[in-house]
């Protein structure tokens, strides 16, 4: 496992699950701590101030970081909680940015709820794990890059879908089964999703993640995709998405 990966993995597990969230912001973070998390301040103190009280409030915390991979100076973490034994359960996807010294100094996340029984059968975060076709990683990514702009975008071409996805695609939506058709048939509904922006872009091999800027009707969303991609083609999702505050509601520089 890469220095980085570790890193982001520790701070996950030694600081919020183990409940040492001063020692370990401290140890794996550099010289400046940019958050893009909800409610949570910029740097050491601002991790701390958080992450305490959240401690106290959950004394029983069970984490499990079910994928990670590292991409340049990028991080990207798929992670399902469980706090006072299911008394709620959450999905994590986190994006960090590190320095040269593979330390942590920039973060975003989406939490959503996690989803035991999804429309496909499946849950929120199962399915395949191990990250293969490291060759493909440049090409993987420029598949589901021209997929969002090409499909998902204002005046994006449903059409276009086929050239991308695979009949069969493996869902792990909270509101989509299984399949290619049900995943274009939603996006001809009023309220579609419609993505502005990707923020980020991270991959390695099959695995690609992304952070967009999305709406939905008046509201926006910050949403994280996660994609396995098969012979050229998209063959499994998942997905978290989280309304973006209103700005005079932020204590950071905000979601993206």
């Amino acid at each position: 496992m890469s220095k980085k990966l570790s890193n982001a993995k520790a701070l996950y597990m030694e600081g919020i699950r183990d409940g040492h969230a001063r020692e370990a912001v401290t140890k794996y973070t550099g010289a400046r701590y940019t958050q893009h998390s909800t409610g949570v301040r910029d740097g050491v103190e601002g991790f701390v101030e958080f992450f305490e009280p959240f401690i106290a409030r959950n004394p029983n915390r069970h984490i499990e970081i079910v994928r990670g991979f590292e991409d340049g100076r990028h991080v990207f973490v798929h992670a399902y909680q469980s706090l006072n034994d299911g008394e709620a359960e959450w999905v994590t996807t986190d994006f960090f940015d590190t320095d040269k010294d593979d330390k942590i100094i920039e973060h975003w996340d989406v939490i959503a709820p996690y989803v035991a029984a999804t429309p496909s059968g499946r849950t929120s975060v199962d399915g395949v794990t191990e990250v293969t076709d490291l060759p493909h990683t440049e090409p993987n990514k420029a598949l589901v890059r021209a997929m969002i702009t090409d499909v998902l975008m204002p005046g994006g071409d449903l059409a276009k879908a086929a050239e991308y996805i695979t009949e069969d695609y493996i869902q792990h939506s909270a509101d989509l089964p299984d399949g290619r058709a049900p995943f274009v048939e939603t996006l001809t509904q009023p309220g579609r999703p419609l993505y502005h922006e990707i923020v980020l872009l991270v991959g390695r091999g099959n695995f690609v993640a992304t952070l967009c800027r999305v709406s939905r009707g008046d509201q926006d969303y910050a949403q994280v995709d996660l994609f396995r991609v098969e012979g050229g083609r998209l063959a499994e999702h998942w997905e978290n998405a989280e309304p973006v505050p209103l700005a005079d509601q932020n204590v950071n520089s905000g979601k993206f």
